[in-house]
């Protein structure tokens, strides 16, 4: 999406790099994906949960979310 969207960002993380990031963010597995700080979840899914969790995070009641 950030490669086709100029309104998306995405950074990737080395976490044994950045040991506080993967404590700010409780990583216990990776993949992790957190959008807009509101919405995270574990490994890969399917597209369509991908979106799904995407117009969460945008939705102006967006919550914490892990799958």
């Amino acid at each position: 999406m950030a490669i086709e969207n100029e309104h998306v960002t995405a950074d990737v993380i080395e976490v044994n790099e950045f040991p506080h990031l993967a404590q700010r963010y409780a990583i216990r597995g990776v993949p992790k994906t957190v959008i807009n700080e509101s919405v995270e979840f574990v490994g890969s899914v399917p597209e369509r949960d991908f979106l799904a969790h995407i117009q969460r995070a945008a939705s102006p009641s967006g919550s914490s979310s892990e799958l």
